[in-house]
């Protein structure tokens, strides 16, 4: 701290190097009376508050792109040029065994004049261990 400054604060009364927030009127805090329900602002807030399991949306998403990838080499094109594949990872884990995921995949990929083989034993190993995504549930709406 410079000698500047230190003499300023030395200046003041204890009082005043502290900072104190006064909430707006109406903002629950104890003793000043419920918040009301009707509030706009509070509602907004629990519109976008929502709980999602972060390390689970990261594992899909890295998923998605390397399955992205992996058909643009299947298909030997861009993602836009790309015919619509249907690869639904939810639909996936909801079937029980590994041979009826391998069949619903190569359903998916009919179209594609690679072999699909690698691909679809790739994915099935990637999915195994993953959880179904759930909506969020609303609380207190």
């Amino acid at each position: 701290m410079s000698a500047a400054s230190t003499e300023t604060s030395a200046q003041l009364p204890a009082s005043a190097s502290r900072v104190f927030f006064q909430p707006p009127a109406g903002v629950g805090c104890a003793g000043s009376g419920p918040i009301p329900r009707d509030d706009p602002v509070q509602r907004k807030q629990g519109k976008v508050t929502v709980k999602y399991d972060r390390k689970e949306l990261r594992k899909r998403l890295i998923l998605e792109e390397w399955i992205i990838e992996q058909l643009s080499d299947l298909y030997d094109c861009e993602e836009e040029e790309m015919p619509e594949v249907e690869i639904d990872i939810d639909d996936l884990l909801e079937v029980n065994s590994e041979d009826e995921r391998a069949v619903k995949l190569q359903e998916s990929l009919v179209d594609c004049y690679k072999p699909t083989e690698v691909f679809v034993r790739e994915l099935l190993g990637r999915i195994r261990g993953m959880r179904k995504l759930s909506a969020p549930t609303k609380k207190g709406l």
